[in-house]
């Protein structure tokens, strides 16, 4: 007879103790009463275990309201979701599996949040990729791909060095699990992130056999050489260095915004995120903020700067961001809460380490891959331009500044929103350069306060150096804007486009270095000069100096002498 197995997601826990007392008192007593609960202890498996098993009861499901308005016809119908939650210790690690809903009752603040990944990157095959979620630091984007088929971890387009990977999946082959052993050859999947979904053993033994072997792989293998890349963020454990960490996120929140925050979704809970359709953030308040469509950062932000120093951090911990199915945003149509620290994600330097919170959890990027990004930052950032820009007028918009730099520097053409629109790019077409230097030398310019506005410039001398590469209707309109500007003298015949300065002003006017680089913005630099690299194009990057602005009585701003 066939060994039975099922589709589960295992979350490996921390902080709890391998005791039946340990596991019940980590679990939240709001949540227990809410699904009212039933405890049980299983003493089958051989294991400390504690079993809960309730449900989540909507007296009126929320579209209910809904069908009235459209229709005029009352409608009644109750929303009844079983919940189950097993937790067991093995080896001294206390594991929890969720049957149904019983995955909400898993506390988000004791999941080993890079478990499922670290399993997943030794054991999917780097061919046949189905599932992975990357998430760019400081730009707040996150990708999610889904192929059925599985297909190669690099035509999947990931930046190795500028994206978070927070999910992969793919297919497994010969699995020392209970799902391989009637056929070692079957192939199964599975999805890794904070849990690890994938099929494990039903009957007790079998559980916990599978379990020691998820371990044993963990502990003694390591992540496929295709999918290191994955491992490069390591989490922060030392308690000193994580109360550094929460001094400088709390001066950090008491300070204006100045992008070094940002908004995320917690990676485990992206469905209710898309399936929400109102917000309501509560920081150190007896009443809630109103409703919003979407998370509201700003809101957020504002509540943490008006605590007391030192205590901002804690008010975001232990305040709640709630999510509803319907936009009346009432109790009865609750799908999730959780702290608001989670909803927030930061950049903290310490000296020369680099740190980032995310889902309420502190990462380092590695040391030796850190000095790597590093190395080469250095080796792009010239003293010695070779281009020509004059001072930034501080106040001056970036468009100005453009327009301004071909009176200043005879040569030079500004291309700032004069787009190539060609077939494929219709609508607002191509930004080519904000600046066409004499020797033709593209320049991308920004005023950068956050990492988001670099990722940006990255994006768009990717996207229009790849235009120029492919689209010889793309060479010829931007060919004809360049004669157009300079009187009848284009671009050489053929020419190719060998070289991308990006020149950017740093906030106020700070000197751009190594140092003075965002971080992550170092890390999507040092990708997108090595894709524009193998296209053959060189990159260089320069700081854009910064000058005062003096008022005349005419009332225009000129250069301060």
């Amino acid at each position: 007879m066939a060994t039975r197995t099922s589709k589960r997601t295992l979350y490996r826990l921390r902080g709890v103790a391998p005791t039946v007392d340990s596991m019940f008192d980590s679990l939240d007593p709001n949540q227990l009463e809410r699904v009212r609960a039933d405890i049980g202890f299983p003493e089958n498996l051989g294991a400390p275990a504690v079993l809960v098993t309730g449900s989540f009861e909507q007296p009126v499901a929320s579209w209910c309201d809904e069908i009235f308005l459209t229709t005029g016809i009352e409608v009644s119908r109750p929303v009844n979701r079983s919940a189950g939650l097993l937790m067991l210790a093995v080896d001294g690690e206390v594991y929890a599996i969720g049957y149904d809903q019983g995955f909400r009752l898993v506390p988000d603040r004791l999941k080993d949040h890079r478990f499922g990944l670290g399993f997943a990157s030794r054991r999917v095959d780097p061919g046949r990729i189905r599932d992975l979620v990357a998430h760019t630091p400081g730009g707040g984007r996150t990708d999610i791909t889904l192929i059925p088929g599985g297909a190669s971890v690099w035509s999947l387009g990931i930046v190795e060095h500028a994206q978070i990977v927070r999910r992969l999946g793919g297919h497994l082959d010969d699995i020392p699990l209970t799902i391989s052993r009637d056929n070692p050859a079957r192939i199964s999947s599975v999805e890794g992130g904070a849990g690890l979904r994938l099929r494990l053993g039903v009957e007790g033994g079998d559980l916990i056999a599978d379990i020691r072997a998820i371990a044993r792989m963990l502990r003694e293998e390591r992540p496929s050489p295709e999918l290191e890349f994955v491992e490069h963020v390591v989490p922060v454990d030392d308690p000193s260095l994580l109360t550094s960490l929460e001094a400088a996120l709390d001066d950090l929140l008491g300070r204006e915004p100045d992008g070094s925050i940002s908004a995320a979704v917690p990676a485990d809970h992206w469905d209710d995120y898309t399936a929400s359709r109102a917000f309501r953030a509560r920081i150190n308040s007896d009443t809630a903020g109103r409703s919003t469509d979407d998370f509201n950062l700003d809101y957020v932000l504002s509540r943490a700067r008006v605590q007391r120093p030192g205590s901002r951090v804690a008010a975001l911990r232990e305040g709640t961001v709630t999510l509803y199915r319907h936009s009346r945003a009432d109790r009865a149509d609750e799908i999730w809460a959780s702290g608001a620290l989670r909803w927030i994600e930061a950049e903290v330097s310490l000296g020369s380490r680099r740190f980032f919170l995310m889902d309420e959890h502190w990462y380092e990027i590695d040391q030796g891959y850190l000095q790597t990004i590093r190395t080469h930052v250095e080796r792009l950032i010239t003293s010695s331009p070779s281009v020509d820009l004059p001072p930034w007028v501080l106040g001056e918009t970036e468009r100005s500044y453009n327009e301004s730099v071909p009176d200043q520097r005879p040569g030079y053409v500004c291309f700032d929103r004069n787009n190539v629109q060609t077939a494929l790019h219709r609508g607002n077409g191509v930004e080519i350069c904000d600046l066409l230097s004499p020797d033709n030398v593209l320049v991308m310019v920004k005023r950068a306060k956050g990492s988001d506005a670099l990722s940006h410039l990255f994006s768009q001398a990717l996207v229009a150096v790849q235009t120029l590469r492919n689209s010889p209707e793309a060479r010829e309109r931007f060919a004809e804007k360049v004669a157009a500007v300079r009187k009848g003298r284009g671009l050489p015949e053929n020419y190719r486009h060998t070289k991308v300065v990006f020149a950017i002003l740093l906030k106020d006017g700070t000197e751009l270095t190594a140092n003075t680089l965002f971080p992550f913005s170092q890390v999507t630099l040092v990708q997108t000069a090595r894709t524009l690299e193998t296209w053959g194009v060189r990159v260089e990057v320069i700081g854009i100096t910064s000058a005062p602005a003096v008022s005349t009585s005419a009332g225009h701003r000129r250069l301060a002498a």
